[in-house]
């Protein structure tokens, strides 16, 4: 463990999620002395995937939800996100010191509910141990099943009612159960990472945000082992007590220590852009529209999510039912993932896998026929990279026999939702404040014991998952099926 006074030097490897909010709880507990380094010019592309930002992170829009199973950890450090969520969107309403590019009219949070549906007449044990949950965390009626009366009369009384059945599923004669979560909605990711940024810079944190002077190189090293800093690629030396490693879907092959604990992983992303003319515009507004997860743990088949459409009309659609790599051969002869996007300098990435459309497509076909009937095609195609870990778990905690090294990561496409909040954990764990706390003993570092995990990771070039092996979409995949009309 590193010894830290509130002037140690701090370097931190990462803009997005963990490096934003691990910097902005540094600065609120003292520290004086911290820099945060990323590739993105996040300052000009202002978290913008549409504008060259290659983030998980730099996204439109991200669920939030409290509902995690037995998984109490995560239940509750949700509700203390979604009290900072709200106290941001208050300060950007009170219109003081905002950002470049935001008003007093934006918001970083909608509370528009979050759905879990199924396509069976049952509620899932996941939703029913969620409930049980709840009720005993002293939360009750905040998940809401949509056959259950009384839950929608609550629905309705807290403004919800447009969030039971969003799909029309029971107009179209389909099974409509599912179960809302009245505490979640959708984080604007964009906004609320442009929105820390300033929070960090006028609270005196540095940040190198450039393709090679905030770019990381390699560690800098003390003749007695331990890590005392990094170099960027412009070959500047930059000295640290403590480097804190928050790169995100970088992280597993920038640190070669991460192997078998965590991976870059991709999903896939639709995006439709709904004219202002259409019959959805209103409809799916983040006001008349909640976020959803349907069949969320069904396998290849299952795995999708989605938002309400933004102010500029696009409305994404996620699928992570099989969750792809990019296995590359690193310098020491092991292969690793390794992220690649429509962005990348190397090497780009503009389709999705086709499987992932066709199951993509089968739900817009038999959800939103709308598009197909209005010919509303897909705009935008999109792999998401993120660093899954073999059991879902994040990885807080200081590299082993690594002085001076810590590691911020493992995200599994559930963090963005902590932004406000996470890095005051992170904190915690470098002071040594209740390591003893059911979360941060789950994030700890860690190897994969003998049971099955979550996640399978670190398959190669030979595995059913790797992008050379898949098939991917082509440019007329993204027309939209237009239902015949008899």
């Amino acid at each position: 463990m590193t010894s830290l006074s509130k002037d140690s030097r701090i370097n931190i490897v990462g803009a997005g999620v963990f490096g934003l909010s691990t910097a902005l709880h540094l600065k609120r507990r003292g520290y004086s002395n911290v820099t945060v380094f990323d590739k993105q010019p996040y300052d000009v592309s202002l978290y913008s995937y549409l504008h060259g930002a290659d983030a998980a992170s730099a996204d439109i829009n991200k669920i939030v939800r409290s509902a995690y199973g037995t998984q109490v950890e995560y239940q509750e450090l949700t509700f203390e996100a979604i009290d900072e969520w709200k106290l941001w969107n208050d300060e950007l309403a009170n219109g003081e010191n905002l950002p470049p590019g935001l008003t007093k009219d934006d918001r970083v949070f909608y509370p528009c509910g979050n759905l879990s549906m199924t396509d069976g007449n049952t509620i899932p044990q996941f939703e029913l141990a969620t409930i049980k949950s709840m009720e005993e965390c002293g939360h009750p009626n905040t998940q809401l099943v949509t056959t259950n009366p009384e839950h929608v009369r609550i629905a309705e009384n807290k403004g919800l009612g447009f969030a039971l059945d969003p799909f029309l599923r029971k107009q179209r004669g389909m099974h409509n159960v599912g179960v809302l979560d009245s505490t979640g909605g959708m984080a604007v990711a964009d906004k609320a990472c442009r929105f820390a940024l300033h929070k960090a810079k006028e609270s005196g944190v540095q940040f190198n945000l450039d393709p090679t002077a905030g770019a990381f190189a390699s560690f800098m090293t003390s003749p007695d082992g331990k890590t005392n800093g990094i170099v960027t690629k412009d070959n500047k030396r930059h000295p640290a007590d403590l480097t804190i490693m928050a790169c995100g879907g970088w992280t597993p092959s920038i640190l070669p220590q991460l192997d078998g604990l965590c991976e870059a992983t991709a999903g896939s992303v639709i995006m439709y852009k709904i004219p202002r003319t259409s019959s959805l515009w209103d409809r799916t507004s983040p006001e008349n529209f909640p976020t959803w997860l349907w069949r969320v743990r069904d396998g290849a088949e299952g795995g999708l999510y989605g938002f309400p459409r933004n102010e500029q009309g696009y409305l994404k659609i996620g699928y992570r039912g099989t969750k792809y790599t990019n296995p590359q051969t690193q310098d020491d002869g092991k292969e690793r993932s390794v992220p690649v996007t429509r962005w990348t300098t190397d090497a780009q990435l503009t389709q999705i896998p086709s499987i992932a459309m066709r199951v993509l497509k089968r739900f817009t076909d038999d959800h939103l026929p709308e598009l197909g009937e209005e010919g509303i095609d897909i705009a935008l195609t999109r792999v998401c990279w993120y660093t899954d870990t073999f059991d879902n778990h994040f990885i807080i905690d200081h590299v082993p026999e690594e002085k001076g090294l810590f590691v911020a990561t493992g995200g599994s496409g559930h963090a963005f939702k902590y932004l406000p909040n996470i890095g005051n954990w992170v904190v915690d764990v470098l002071e040594g404040v209740g390591l003893d706390r059911p979360a941060i003993k789950a994030w700890r570092w860690r190897v994969a014991t003998d049971g099955k995990p979550v996640n399978m990771l670190m398959e190669g070039s030979n595995g059913s998952r790797a992008l050379q092996n898949v098939i991917m979409t082509t440019s007329s995949d993204l027309k939209t099926h237009i239902p015949a009309k008899l």
